[in-house]
């Protein structure tokens, strides 16, 4: 993510890597922030990740998956890990593609976050996907997906009544529903 230049910086005095698995890794890290406070912060270190809002004549393309750590089913926007090598636009192409079957004509990044940076080094990026066209999606072996496009109205009350409970998703659809208020207001 990009940080400002004249924004002071914490000095990373020791750091160790404490686990590594094959999604994400996590130091120790004993840090000087810029306030001048020294501490001890554990912190999940990951590649990061990109989220795909596809959207077709006013639907929201959805997932619905289960979650262990939520230990629930979730309605989702696609999303995954960018891999070594790949940029965020070839990410985002691969997740829709992976988890949807879908491949999109025009593709625009319209929203950059972090996940949970208090102890989560992972920034998000939402993709636009538009001119949406089936195929066969290619989900990985532990992956059991449903998708089905929603009405942007309707997602927009699943958010607000709260069966839309991922924070991506939250920001992507209540970030389009905002674009398609400021464009019928014009």
């Amino acid at each position: 993510m990009p940080k400002s230049s004249s924004a002071p910086k914490a000095r990373v005095l020791s750091s160790r890597e404490v686990y590594r698995g094959p999604l994400f890794w996590v130091t120790t890290d004993d840090v000087l922030e810029p306030t001048g406070v020294r501490v001890r912060r554990d912190v999940v270190r990951h590649s990061g990740s990109v989220v795909v809002l596809a959207v077709e004549d006013d639907k929201v393309l959805l997932e619905r998956q289960y979650r262990h750590a939520a230990g629930c089913f979730l309605y989702e926007l696609p999303a995954g890990r960018i891999d070594p090598g790949e940029n965020e636009l070839k990410a985002a192409k691969r997740e829709l593609l992976e988890e949807t079957g879908f491949t999109a004509r025009k593709w625009k990044r319209v929203l950059r976050f972090w996940a949970s940076p208090g102890f989560v080094a992972e920034a998000m990026s939402i993709h636009l996907a538009r001119e949406l066209t089936a195929g066969t999606a290619e989900p990985e072996d532990d992956e059991v997906i449903n998708i089905q496009f929603v009405p942007l109205k309707k997602a927009v009350a699943m958010v607000l009544g709260g069966r839309i409970q991922d924070a991506k998703t939250i920001a992507g659809v209540l970030w389009l529903d905002q674009q398609s208020r400021r464009t019928f207001r014009k």
